[in-house]
């Protein structure tokens, strides 16, 4: 079984992995349109013993020019540790997500899907010792995530991230 850590960089780069989202200027250019760049920020992560730690975040997203694929990379930091976490995500005219994702530093790889509406993405995260949920919202050049892991002792993960 993953430790804690490891488990808490699994949801934590999935989250970011499946950490799109749309506005509803990007509509007309495809669900990824309004991401492309550099993104930054901050979050908590809370721990079933009761215990939170900020984490810290940075993201790059380049989008094809149909707004419709994503590829992302992700490094985020605490006091305790660092990961790095790879995604390509795609979606189709239905509005439907898939993708798959890697983290980097430990070779964890996993799937992402969902759905996708004008400012909000909902999707499931799958990998090989977790399963996660998450939400994340857009709103001009602001995100919010928050993720509710299953089987793991992180209770969520709540993190904005800002275009730089």
């Amino acid at each position: 079984m993953p430790s804690v850590l490891t488990r808490l960089a699994l949801v934590a780069g999935v989250t970011f992995g499946a950490g799109f989202a749309v506005s509803a200027q990007s509509v007309k250019e495809g669900p990824f349109g309004g991401l492309s760049g550099q993104w930054s920020g901050t979050g908590t992560i809370a721990v079933s013993n009761g215990s939170n730690e900020r984490i810290r975040c940075r993201s790059s997203y380049s989008v094809t020019p149909s707004g419709e694929a994503l590829h992302q990379e992700l490094r985020c930091a605490s006091d305790s540790y660092k990961f790095e976490v790879t995604s390509n995500v795609l979606a189709d005219a239905n509005s439907a997500l898939s993708g798959t994702w890697t983290e980097n530093t430990r070779q964890v790889t996993g799937a992402v899907t969902g759905r996708v509406t004008p400012g909000q993405i909902q999707t499931s995260v799958n990998g090989s010792a977790f399963s996660a949920t998450l939400l994340v919202s857009t709103k001009g050049g602001k995100q919010a995530v928050s993720i509710h892991p299953q089987g793991t002792d992180i209770k969520s993960i709540d993190i904005e991230m800002r275009r730089n």
